[in-house]
């Protein structure tokens, strides 16, 4: 969308995000899915949250017509071994460091906290499940996903030639890194829920207040991460290999 579409009804929420990250801001106010949900369109996502599209088409019109202040920090920009490096680079690095820290957290406050307000004990438990889908998923996109890409982007520069895979095309591991996403992202969702959107009481200690507000950092994160992955690095990498295995 170079030129801003008067009707975005049809475009899918990855395509909006991906032309303007701060529309972002404006689904996520709406409980729109930009991450997992990229794949639908404005109309069904508005359809199933039974949100006036009008409305929000209106607000995300006006907000892409007006000048980013970042137009270079644009993602779908960049070429594919470089978002690969900075997806590992950033938000890889970022949940490796950031897991420890918050099931510790988690762990603290549910066995001090967890008798009068159980839903810590849940939080905890999720948060673990958390850890569980994520921390091999990292491990296959930095051992196989990853440097396939690169490699295909040396063979698109005639730098190198297209190999043999066990996965024969580059679809496959890719619909299984995206069930993986949907996975993480619907336990960040329900800890969300379950939090009340990460409300804190009165009566909140430190470790409470700084255990909430990293799991809403870590959620924040964890949907930018997604969206480059499911709709700007995925979405490109399909597209490289067949161009690639159709010469």
């Amino acid at each position: 969308m170079s030129v801003i579409e008067t009707n975005l009804s049809h475009q899918t929420i990855g395509e909006i995000v991906r032309e303007d990250i701060r529309a972002a801001k404006i689904l996520k106010r709406n409980g729109i899915d930009f991450c997992c949900g990229g794949k639908k369109t404005l109309e069904k996502a508005c359809e199933e949250k039974n949100i006036n599209i009008d409305s929000i088409q209106e607000e995300l019109i006006d907000l892409m017509s007006r000048n980013n202040p970042f137009p270079e920090i644009n993602p779908d920009n960049w070429e594919i071994d470089f978002l690969c490096d900075y997806i590992q680079n950033i938000h890889h690095t970022y949940v490796k460091q950031n897991i420890p820290v918050i099931t510790e957290l988690a762990e603290k406050v549910a066995r001090v906290h967890g008798a009068h307000a159980p839903e810590l004990v849940k939080i905890k438990e999720l948060f673990s499940e958390v850890v569980s889908e994520l921390m091999p998923h990292l491990h296959k996109e930095e051992l196989v996903l990853f440097p396939y890409v690169k490699r295909l982007k040396s063979v698109s520069e005639h730098k190198a030639e297209i190999e043999t895979t066990h996965f024969r095309t580059i679809k496959n591991p890719i619909a299984v890194m995206e069930k993986e996403h949907e996975l993480a992202g619907a336990l960040i969702e329900e800890i969300y829920l379950i939090s009340n959107s990460f409300a804190l009481p009165e009566w909140a200690c430190n470790s409470y207040k700084l255990l909430y507000n990293s799991l809403a950092e870590f959620r924040e994160d964890l949907h930018r991460h997604i969206h480059l992955e499911n709709n700007i690095l995925f979405p490109k990498a399909i597209l490289l290999e067949e161009k690639i295995t159709s010469n």
